[in-house]
C-alpha cells in the first residue's frame, strides 16, 4: 500500500471514528499525563479508558490485549488504593523507588516467559471456544500485552522502572495498531513514545529531589 492511500485510509477513518475508541484516546492520553504528574487521578482515567478498551479490543479479534485490560482493571484498583494508603503513612505520598538487580532480573523472567506461554493460548483459543476466530497476530498481541502487565505491576508499586517497559510497549502497539487499522489507538500509543521518555525524566528528577531531602 502507497503512503497516500494510507493517507487516504487515515483520513477516512478519523470521519467514521467510533464514540469507543475517541473516548479511547481521550482517557488513555489523560491517565499518562496524570501519571506523569504522579496524579492520583491517573487510576480513575485509566479505569475508564480500560472500560472502554474491552469493547475496541473485542471487536479487533485483540484478545491479547482485551484479557490484558481485565488485569489492568484490577491493577488499576489496586494501584489507586496503594497510592491512596501510602498518603496516610508517614510520608506525604508514596516515594518513587527502583527495582533491585535481582528484582529487575525476575521480573523480566517472568515477562520473557509470559509471552511466550500468552502466545501459545491465544493460537489456541479457537479450538478452546466454539464460534470464536482466530487471534489476529497472536505473538505481538502476547508481548503487548505481558510488557503491559508486568509494566503496570510496576506503576502501581511506584517504581521508576515502570517506563522502561511501556517504552517497548508503546513502540510495539504503534505497529500493530497500526497494522490492525485501529489509527486512533496506534496514534496514541505513538503520543506515549514520547510521553514514556517524559515520563521517566520527571519521575528521575522527583527521585533526585527524594535523595536530597533523605540525605
Amino acid at each position: 500500500m502507497h503512503l497516500n492511500d494510507i493517507w487516504q485510509d487515515i483520513l477516512s477513518y478519523a470521519q467514521e471514528i467510533s464514540a469507543w475508541e475517541l473516548s479511547g484516546l481521550i482517557f488513555g492520553i489523560l491517565a499518562v499525563l496524570f501519571l506523569i504528574k504522579e496524579s492520583i487521578w491517573t487510576w480513575p482515567a485509566g479505569i475508564a479508558y480500560v472500560i472502554v478498551s474491552f469493547v475496541v479490543f473485542w471487536n479487533a479479534r485483540l484478545y491479547g490485549d482485551f484479557i490484558l485490560h481485565i488485569f489492568f482493571l484490577v491493577l488499576n484498583i489496586y494501584g489507586w488504593y496503594y497510592w491512596v494508603r501510602g498518603k496516610k503513612d508517614e510520608n506525604p505520598s508514596v516515594i518513587i523507588t527502583h527495582s533491585s538487580v535481582k528484582q529487575s532480573i525476575i521480573f523480566l523472567s517472568f515477562t520473557i516467559i509470559g509471552i511466550f506461554a500468552f502466545g501459545q493460548f491465544l493460537i489456541n483459543i479457537p479450538s478452546m471456544f466454539e464460534g470464536v476466530e482466530p487471534a489476529a497476530l497472536p505473538y505481538w498481541d502476547s508481548t503487548t500485552s505481558i510488557l503491559s502487565v508486568t509494566g503496570m505491576w510496576l506503576t502501581a508499586r511506584k517504581k521508576i522502572d515502570n517506563w522502561y517497559y511501556w517504552f517497548a510497549v508503546d513502540i510495539i502497539a504503534t505497529g500493530v495498531y497500526f497494522y490492525k487499522e485501529l489509527y486512533f489507538y496506534s496514534f496514541l500509543y505513538f503520543l506515549y513514545i514520547g510521553m514514556a521518555i517524559a515520563g521517566y525524566l520527571a519521575w528521575k528528577k522527583t527521585m533526585m529531589k527524594q535523595t536530597h531531602i533523605t540525605v
